[in-house]
């Protein structure tokens, strides 16, 4: 994969000091999509159980107390800490290929590309089979634009 060095104070950390071609994200896709998929699952499965334990939150503080179903408290609490732990993995993994998340609910993944001499983002979503739109570094999903 073709790569050029990166400039800019604190870039390097962020996206392993390197550029990507559309090419080169194009070849991330089956990688991208396998752990994206886990990670829009995961997000989403620990939103439910963060929703689940703060609505029993809820009802225990406006009933004044009440009872717990205390083996359901903390099967929800292992689970949450699970999921965390998987998210936590498949954002280490994406950032490992050089990808930045940016949407967890969407799947965006952003890849520092040099179009025309300015540093911009290569911006790719779970289930595009190609990477087709950038966008500028103050920029985002709504303002892609077509390569």
């Amino acid at each position: 994969m073709a790569a050029e060095g990166r400039r800019g104070p604190g870039r390097a950390e962020m996206t392993g000091d390197r550029y990507f071609t559309p090419a080169d994200v194009d070849a991330l896709i089956p990688a991208l999509t396998e752990i994206v998929g886990r990670l829009i699952a995961a997000h989403r499965e620990a939103t439910e159980v963060r929703e689940r334990l703060q609505a029993e939150q809820r009802r225990i503080a406006l009933a004044g107390g009440g009872v717990l179903d205390a083996g359901a408290w903390r099967a929800d609490r292992d689970r949450l800490e699970r999921l965390d732990g998987e998210l936590r993995r498949a954002l280490h993994e994406i950032g490992a290929l050089g990808g930045v998340v940016k949407d967890l609910g969407m799947g965006l993944v952003d890849f520092p590309h040099l179009r025309d001499g300015c540093e911009v983002n290569l911006c790719w979503r779970h289930g595009e089979r190609r990477v087709g739109y950038w966008h500028g570094l103050d920029e985002g999903y709504a303002s892609r634009k077509p390569l």
